[in-house]
């Protein structure tokens, strides 16, 4: 089934499946058909779909590029730069890029999830006037069914076992709203002040909480990193000054910095940096270094919440 053709150059259809032949079915002939046109195509999916998608190439699998998504895509945030516009960008002659994309699977947690979801949203600001083509495999056997109307409002293109058809629940803005929620802190969680006289004294606190939580070698040195560029952030770009908190949780270490500032801009740390940019490359730094990058902004200040390894 084709879905290349749309009065908008770029397509986002959800490919709603059940099961290893529906998987199959919508994919192979995807790419396939991508293929006989001449159009780079990539796929970025866990490594078993992965297996399922060469298997059913045969041959042809030398033609496709495959990204393992549960390590490129660990972070939700990482994907659009490091694997959507990597790809695309890499592309410059080509009439059209195809790409297949799962960033959301069983197994996904919970903390994940508002943050998986905010990125299928974003895509379509992303690559919008684009010539590319995103197909995004949901499992309907397995996922809950938030999940999967999740997708309908961040796909305005459905796949499924009948066939296609336009989604009636599109509306990526207000899933990037809905999922711009609260993040509350721990109580326990230790806590320090800065403003821009103090940001040395804050990262030396960082280091040192993060090691009594057992964090060390590289993880430390990330750490410290992250903290910087998120406090820096806050003096220059946001209110002056903020709260930086840390705690353990599930086996990671978590880190926040909370600001008077508001994020505007949907894409920020997402878009890969110009050449010839001088800066703005803190928060993409932070999405790459961290597991999990989760966001909330509004009028009242910015938390951005960071879980790194220990």
């Amino acid at each position: 089934m084709s879905t290349a053709t749309s009065y908008e150059p770029f397509v986002h259809p959800a490919l709603f499946y059940e099961g290893t032949d529906q998987y199959i079915e919508g994919t192979v002939p995807f790419l396939r058909e991508g293929l006989d046109a001449g159009e780079p195509a990539a796929v970025a999916a866990p490594p078993d779909r992965l297996e399922l998608i060469r298997e059913g190439l045969g041959e042809r699998a030398a033609e496709v590029r495959f990204i393992d998504m549960t390590q490129a895509g660990r972070n939700p945030g990482r994907i659009i730069p490091n694997v959507l516009r990597k790809f695309a960008d890499a592309q410059p002659s080509a009439r059209r890029v195809r790409i297949i994309g799962e960033p959301i699977w069983q197994g996904r947690s919970a903390v994940e999830y508002p943050a998986c979801v905010q990125h299928e949203a974003l895509i379509n600001t992303a690559f919008a006037g684009r010539a590319v083509t995103i197909l995004c495999p949901y499992d309907a056997g397995q996922l809950d069914k938030q999940a999967l109307s999740d997708a309908l409002a961040t796909h305005p293109v459905v796949i499924d076992a009948d066939g296609q058809t336009r989604s009636t629940a599109y509306g990526p803005e207000q899933i990037i709203a809905r999922y711009n929620e609260p993040l509350l802190a721990p109580l326990e969680a230790a806590a320090s002040p800065f403003a821009v006289q103090t940001l040395p004294d804050t990262r030396d606190f960082a280091v040192s909480q993060a090691r009594s939580l057992g964090v060390s070698g590289a993880s430390l040195g990330d750490l410290e990193l992250v903290v910087a560029e998120l406090t820096t952030n806050s003096v220059v770009h946001g209110a002056g000054s903020g709260t930086v908190r840390i705690w353990a949780e599930s086996g990671r270490v978590v880190c926040e910095v909370h600001d008077g500032g508001q994020l505007t801009d949907p894409l920020a740390g997402r878009r890969p940096p110009s050449p010839t940019q001088p800066g703005g490359r803190g928060l993409l730094l932070v999405h790459q270094l961290a597991d999990l990058v989760r966001v909330h902004t509004g009028p009242g200040g910015t938390t951005i919440r960071c879980y790194l390894p220990t």
